[in-house]
């Protein structure tokens, strides 16, 4: 069970959420965290801080909890030091909104000296014999963190995955036994479960990691790479492949001197026929962002996304269709990094969902985002999904918005920025 000043810890956490209060509004520690903490905790209290990594936290529980957990913890606040890099829990989270997150609770708990964030790899895991893993929705990110705790940490390790009964499969079981030769399920708590795997299999001598992995997409013309957990993974998504559609329309239509060109490039009729600056917002595997550097070569071309899987994976997308020198990847919050009235052209397929919930709060902070990145004149070529209207807000934000294509499931727009 845990502890009253584990409890204390985690009662004093927040999220990253500042909208209004609703149904499905996130909770800083929900009943799957504190369930890992609880199976965890054992294993905790024979640990040093250093023999501990996280991955996948979401808002700083798992973390700020191991902490009051670990061996000879006091349960009390810790260091402030800044990048202390021995004997602290290690930790990565793949979205950058969570690791604002966590440096937020951790700040206001007294326990930023307590932890380190990691790139994914050896600096993570190496000498690790406990791991808690928020389980991800997907099998081949858990697959990818599965394999690189199974070969980079201790060979004792106990790597402790949970999550919300309602998200699991047993396929995550048979997943976690590729890379596992014990994996057992704890009872269900609060309607959610932890699945702990144990002694590490060793795979053959120079067998790869399964990810990234490199697909060619021929009905596009592109190659591309994937870690496990970008989204749409080493695949084409159907929104991506509407909107790829519209704009190899609008292009081939502007080099042939169409009405159309003068009507569907605003921007390039006041700067020439293509564009300087190309923004891939929210870019995933990056396909946009290399369609975008492949079609119009004279292009500068940034893709930026929160995910760091995301960005990894649009970096070697680039890479792999040879336009790596004209892609520069960014991983921040909706691109909140990027400079005002610095793009010609934005691309966005945004996301709608959080989970299973419907949450359009990403996808209106890229459309503000792209009102204010580009220049006068400029154009935010979107897709949507048909069924939700967001046009005014696109208007909104960006200005005037016509529709460009439409079918049952999807609806691309053109936006003009004023």
């Amino acid at each position: 069970m845990t502890t009253p000043d584990l409890d204390d810890l985690l009662a004093r956490l927040r999220t990253d959420d500042g909208g209004p209060l609703r149904e499905d509004s996130p909770v800083a520690v929900d009943a799957a965290d504190r369930l890992l903490l609880d199976e965890a905790a054992p294993w905790l209290a024979a640990a040093d801080a250093g023999d501990v990594a996280v991955v996948d936290d979401r808002f700083g529980a798992l973390t700020l909890g191991a902490t009051a957990l670990v061996r000879g913890s006091s349960g009390g606040a810790t260091t402030d030091e800044p990048g202390r890099a021995d004997g602290v829990v290690r930790v990565h989270q793949d979205e950058c909104t969570a690791e604002a997150a966590l440096a937020a609770n951790a700040a206001s708990t007294g326990r930023l000296g307590a932890y380190q964030q990691h790139a994914p790899g050896p600096g993570l895991l190496a000498g690790a014999r406990v791991v808690l893993l928020r389980l991800p929705r997907g099998l081949a990110a858990l697959r990818d963190v599965a394999e690189h705790v199974a070969r980079e940490a201790d060979p004792g390790v106990v790597l402790l995955a949970g999550g919300r009964v309602k998200h699991m499969t047993p396929a995550m079981n048979d997943v976690l036994g590729e890379s596992f030769a014990d994996v057992r399920a704890s009872l269900a708590r609060g309607k959610s479960r932890v699945l702990v795997a144990r002694s590490p299999r060793a795979p053959d001598a120079g067998t790869p990691f399964t990810y990234p992995v490199t697909v060619d997409l021929p009905d596009v013309g592109l190659a591309v790479a994937a870690y496990g957990a970008a989204f749409a993974g080493a695949s084409l998504d159907l929104g991506t492949r509407f909107l790829l559609e519209a704009l190899e329309g609008a292009v081939r239509d502007e080099r042939s001197g169409g009405a159309a060109a003068r009507a569907t490039s605003g921007a390039a009729a006041t700067r020439g026929s293509e564009p300087r600056d190309v923004v891939d917002l929210g870019c995933g595997t990056g396909i946009l962002a290399t369609w975008a550097a492949r079609r119009w070569p004279a292009a500068q071309v940034v893709a930026a996304d929160r995910s760091d899987a995301a960005v990894r994976s649009a970096a070697l997308t680039a890479r792999a269709n040879g336009v790596a020198d004209r892609v520069r990847v960014v991983r921040d919050d909706a691109g909140a990094t990027l400079a005002d009235v610095s793009a010609d052209v934005v691309l966005l397929n945004p996301p709608f969902h959080e989970g299973a919930a419907l949450r359009t709060d990403a996808a209106h902070r890229m459309f503000a985002t792209a009102g204010r990145v580009l220049r006068p004149g400029g154009e935010l070529w979107c897709v949507v999904n048909s069924h939700l209207r967001h046009r005014p807000a696109l208007e909104r934000a960006v200005g005037p918005t016509v529709q460009v294509a439409r079918d049952r499931r999807f609806t691309v727009t053109r936006s003009t920025r004023r």
